[in-house]
């Protein structure tokens, strides 16, 4: 008996039982938290966005801070608001060749990009726009950073910026993260008296004596590359290549609404 037990057939047989048996146990746990995972990768995204734009408490009710936020639908080629199906997604259509096209040049290291994008725009309760969110990723030093870039009404004074995924060196290019490298992006302006685009990321400190220190960001310290990847994403996505065409209807809109 002990040599049929000890047998290869039944140690193979067990071995496919086992196998089976958590392979059903995995799966049912896979499908059973599925809705929990994706709720949770929602939230996740939704801090992130409130975060950056300088909206987020800790303890906040998600879902009535987030009834206030418009999730809207860009053309890139033409700035312009277009109908898409809620559960668009720009990454997968960046996948997709009849979705999107090669970016030539490409500072940002992205390959494709999607014919059509996504902005977020914060209302106040009064029904007043607060805060323009764009999504932006771009190559660092080791990985793609994914984060949100938050504009001011006029579109051209930035409210915030946070990553929320990257790979990046803790300690030197992990350093996006700081709260306090963060802080210094608030009010720096995009454009310059030219309608240029200015803003950038420079390697060290922004000198005291620059006359065009509203528009730079101190690099991040030991990381050039990583600093170099900011800059370069960016500059792309508030460019023409990105955001620009509809960034500059919002600035029409904003000067419009201001004369009247």
């Amino acid at each position: 008996m002990a040599g049929s037990r000890d047998s290869i057939a039944n140690t193979i047989r067990v071995s496919f039982l086992v196998c089976l048996v958590c392979a059903v146990v995995v799966s049912t746990a896979s499908v059973g938290l599925r809705e929990a995972q994706h709720d949770n990768r929602m939230q996740y995204r939704q801090v992130n966005i409130l975060r950056a734009a300088g909206l987020y408490e800790p303890g906040m009710d998600l879902r009535e801070a987030f009834q206030r936020i418009e999730r809207r639908f860009v053309e890139f080629d033409t700035g312009r608001y277009v109908d898409m199906p809620e559960d668009y997604d720009p990454m997968r259509a960046a996948r997709d060749p009849a979705r999107s096209r090669p970016v030539a040049p490409d500072p940002a290291g992205i390959r494709r990009q999607p014919h059509v994008g996504e902005v977020y725009l914060a209302w106040s309760e009064a029904g007043e726009l607060e805060r323009i969110i764009l999504p932006v990723h771009g190559y660092g030093l080791w990985s793609t950073l994914y984060g949100f870039l938050a504009l001011q009404p006029d579109a051209d004074t930035v409210a915030g910026i946070g990553f929320f995924e990257h790979g990046e060196t803790p300690g030197l290019g992990g350093e996006i993260d700081n709260p306090r490298w963060q802080a210094i992006w608030d009010g720096k302006r995009l454009l310059d008296d030219d309608g240029d685009l200015a803003i950038r990321v420079i390697k060290g400190a922004v000198p005291d004596g620059a006359t065009n220190r509203e528009h730079l960001i101190d690099g991040l310290s030991g990381a050039t590359i990583t600093t170099e990847g900011v800059n370069r994403l960016v500059r792309f996505w508030v460019g023409d290549q990105g955001y620009g065409p509809y960034l500059e209807h919002r600035r029409d809109a904003y000067r419009d609404n201001e004369a009247t």
